[in-house]
């Protein structure tokens, strides 16, 4: 682990529920300032997180809090999924508020989310093999360093995308025999059913709970009149689920839209029907007056959607790792 000592009197806590929001929000937004993130996070957004427990999250059971005097100045979070490689992925992750870092604290937190996801794998019976797993951005040489230390290994890349003007958008058809439809919210778990399905050959893993779904209903930022999906008859072939969240547009200064998931189910593949939805996504963002777009890639995406964001204008703009450690 590290070196540092950890500062005497650090007390963890656990989660006390929605008054801890904005202590949350302002650790994670000052680490995003300080780490040159290009995302912020909302007390309204991590209400809709945090107000669905699930089997794999529960707040009450999987966020601690660090405190100094009474200060909040760190946080941890923690959850577990089954992943498409076969294995249960109990994963760490955490802030630590700038002004209190080189401290001990991240290395404090490491050491008990770790010591309670060891804990929680013990009561799980699984014919999965266990492991810890984290992430982090390229531009947090703080968190890089932590977790080498505690033996955690890269096990894959991920990279964020942006396109930087929604000018010259291309006009493509989409293929034959399909068409765009509204989602309503009678549609919208379909929709989602179907995202998750259509990523099951790509490497991650999914909570499929009904809670999972609800945050995504919830969060201030979901806008289904933004979802563009592709149906062949009664069958959704494929979809872009597209949002804005102003408010964090408008603390970082910028008009952005994100193509949060592009995803085209297998009977539908390798026909442009991806192209297609993406260039009328460009443009409806453009049209609700975003100027950039951004969506997030696995670098090693079986469908060649690296290839595809970039001969759409789309070029990296920020990258991450994924790490893994034995449990």
């Amino acid at each position: 682990m590290s070196a540092t000592r950890t500062p005497v009197g650090l007390r963890l806590r656990p989660y006390a529920g929605e008054p801890d929001l904005a202590e949350i929000a302002r650790i994670e937004n000052a680490e995003a300032e300080a780490d040159q993130l290009p995302e912020r996070v909302t007390v309204d957004g991590l209400a809709a997180e945090y107000g669905h427990p699930s089997e794999s999250f529960d707040p009450a059971r999987d966020v601690t809090i660090a405190e100094l005097d009474g200060q909040a100045v760190a946080y941890g979070l923690r959850n577990w999924v089954d992943t498409t490689d076969g294995l249960r992925e109990y994963r760490v992750d955490g802030s630590v508020h700038p002004a209190w870092r080189r401290r001990g604290i991240g290395a404090a937190m490491l050491t008990e989310n770790e010591r309670l996801q060891r804990a929680l794998a013990a009561s799980h019976a699984t014919p999965n093999a266990k492991v810890i797993g984290s992430w982090s951005g390229d531009t947090q040489a703080g968190d890089i360093a932590l977790l080498q230390a505690a033996e955690f290994m890269p096990v894959r890349w991920f990279f964020e995308m942006t396109r930087p003007t929604l000018d010259d958008i291309p006009e493509l058809p989409l293929p034959d025999g399909l068409e765009v439809r509204p989602i309503t919210p009678a549609l919208a778990r379909r929709v989602w059913d179907a995202d998750i399905e259509a990523f099951e050959d790509h490497w991650g893993g999914f909570d499929r709970s009904n809670a999972s779904f609800q945050r995504w209903l919830d969060h201030p930022a979901t806008d289904l009149s933004l979802w563009l999906a592709a149906f062949d008859g009664d069958e959704i072939a494929a979809a872009i689920i597209n949002l804005i969240d102003r408010d964090e547009n408008e603390a970082l200064g910028i008009l952005r839209g994100w193509l949060a998931s592009v995803f085209t189910r297998r009977p539908w593949r390798r026909r442009g029907l991806a192209r297609a939805l993406i260039v009328r996504s460009l443009t409806l963002l453009r049209d609700r007056g975003m100027r950039i777009a951004a969506l997030g890639v696995d670098a090693d995406n079986p469908s060649g959607a690296l290839g595809l964001y970039e001969d759409l204008g789309f070029a990296v703009s920020h990258r991450a790792t994924a790490w893994r450690k034995a449990l």
